[in-house]
């Protein structure tokens, strides 16, 4: 017998799955690049959304449970140690628009294909990705002293694709 893919059961397209299971890392990267850190406090940004990422496989949620499992398998578990390498993004600005607009295509996805408990379960775990993320390493001070623990543009991501993702 040939296993089916885990999409096929929630009746997604390989492509519709890939934007799913693509976009919470991609929001993890955008909100990481919403404000410009240096690479100690984004590292500690991407760990948060990683774990954030992972801890999805314990949600009630059988869509949520899915993609974070397929991320993980595909990333690594930060349970075993594993770290995203650090994304510098060339234009930042167009990266953060870009998820945006593919925010929008997946709650577009999900309002056809699956019931709003579910919907409405994987666009708040990709706000709280954001959030995880932008609250993991101040910005601003100096020498790790002092900042905002969210900056206005980390904070404006975060409203922005919150706003998308429930419009």
């Amino acid at each position: 017998m040939i296993e089916q893919p885990a999409y096929t059961g929630f009746g997604f397209s390989d492509e519709e799955w890939g934007l799913l299971v693509g976009l919470p890392q991609s929001v993890l990267t955008a909100a990481s690049a919403a404000e410009s850190d240096g690479t100690r406090r984004t590292m500690a940004e991407n760990a948060a959304g990683l774990e954030t990422i992972a801890a999805g496989r314990e949600s009630a949620s059988p869509l949520v449970a899915a993609v974070a499992g397929e991320i993980v398998t595909r990333v690594g578990d930060p349970e075993t140690g594993e770290e995203l390498p650090v994304i510098a993004p060339a234009d930042p600005r167009a990266m953060i628009d870009d998820v945006l607009v593919r925010a929008a295509e997946a709650a577009a996805l999900l309002a056809t294909r699956v019931n709003e408990g579910a919907a409405g379960a994987y666009k708040h775990w990709l706000v709280k990705i954001a959030e995880q993320v932008v609250g993991a390493a101040s910005s601003g001070g100096l020498l790790g002293v002092g900042g905002e623990s969210v900056s206005d543009s980390e904070r404006r991501f975060r409203d922005r694709l919150a706003h998308v993702l429930n419009d």
